[in-house]
């Protein structure tokens, strides 16, 4: 049994582990695979496993040991899934790894826009404290969040664990989700989108991306916003419109934006969020704490195990 590993640098680069997969087979790992260097690694495959290197329908057809694709992320967009059913072979995911430490994330480029902590650390860096005339200073509002409203877009998993620690902090908190959820421990209103980005203070964005909401936070909706709101999207870049957002920026319908996705990653040089005022970009890495990438290691070497003892778990794409 081959297994190789197409780009295993994102999650293990060097601080993580595959302890336990070489027991299922030869194993072959990748740091990265160029597009020009797929088909040769992946032809004598038995099982491959990726992050985020494509296999479309015309690659699926010209590997023939192919048995199981295992994606090292809950997303799986970068495999055609519909080609993989018609062959036959399983596209498992790893659901569920990353609630903690995103909603964790979320809530620190919350508390930076409410603060920007790193530029007043900056400043003081620069020797402004040591020559200021007072004993304190701040750059930006210092915002509190007690009694502010945070709109939830999407309320799954992580959705519901950015609620749990907005409520701890004293927020008010709508969502809108196209499914209803489970009771909450504390009060939470499901409004229609609408009347979510109109009377939300905070936004955070949490729904996966389909065809039918791409670019789905557009102009119209943008202005719908609080001039002091801010956006925040952990989710996937391409829900948002940025030319519309980098737009709404510029005018001041809304404060500002934390962004840890983008429609291109990496993203061109053109794209019109990267000079926009207030916008906070991070290189998607709300996923990546150690202990996340630890349980996604670790569940693609489940995933591996439970195929070949003939009861594949998490397949995304049909019943095996």
């Amino acid at each position: 049994m081959r297994i190789v590993v197409l780009d295993g640098h994102t999650v293990n680069p060097g601080d993580n582990s595959w302890l336990g997969l070489e027991e299922y087979g030869e194993v072959l790992i990748y740091p990265r695979t160029q597009p020009d260097e797929l088909l040769q690694r992946a032809l004598f495959a038995d099982i491959l496993i990726l992050n985020k290197t494509p296999l479309d329908a015309q690659v699926l057809k010209k590997l023939p040991m192919l048995k199981l694709i295992s994606v090292m992320a809950t997303g799986y967009n970068v495999v055609d899934v519909a080609a993989a059913r018609t062959r036959g072979i399983p596209v498992c995911n790893v659901p569920a790894y990353g609630t903690d430490t995103v909603a964790q994330y979320v809530m620190a480029l919350l508390l930076e826009l409410c603060h920007h902590v790193g530029e007043h650390a900056e400043s003081v860096a620069r020797s402004e404290w040591v020559k200021a005339t007072d004993w304190c200073y701040w750059k930006s509002p210092q915002i509190e969040l007690r009694n502010l409203t945070l709109g939830i877009v999407g309320f799954g998993r992580i959705g519901r664990r950015v609620a749990e620690l907005a409520h701890a902090f004293g927020m008010r908190i709508l969502y809108t989700s196209r499914f209803e959820p489970e009771a909450e421990p504390f009060p939470v209103e499901r409004v229609f989108l609408d009347d979510l980005f109109s009377r939300a203070d905070v936004i955070s964005l949490h729904c996966s991306l389909s065809a039918s909401n791409i670019g789905f936070v557009n102009e119209a909706l943008l202005r719908r916003m609080k001039p002091s709101s801010f956006l925040i999207n952990t989710a996937r870049g391409q829900l948002i419109n940025e030319k519309d957002l980098a737009g709404a920026l510029r005018e001041g319908a809304l404060a500002g934006a934390a962004l840890d996705v983008l429609s291109q990653e990496p993203p061109a040089t053109d794209n019109p969020l990267l000079d926009a005022p207030g916008c906070l970009i991070t290189p998607h890495m709300a996923w990546a704490s150690l202990a996340a990438r630890r349980r996604i290691a670790e569940t693609t070497v489940t995933n591996v195990k439970v195929f070949l003892e003939g009861h594949p778990q998490n397949v995304v794409n049909a019943h095996f």
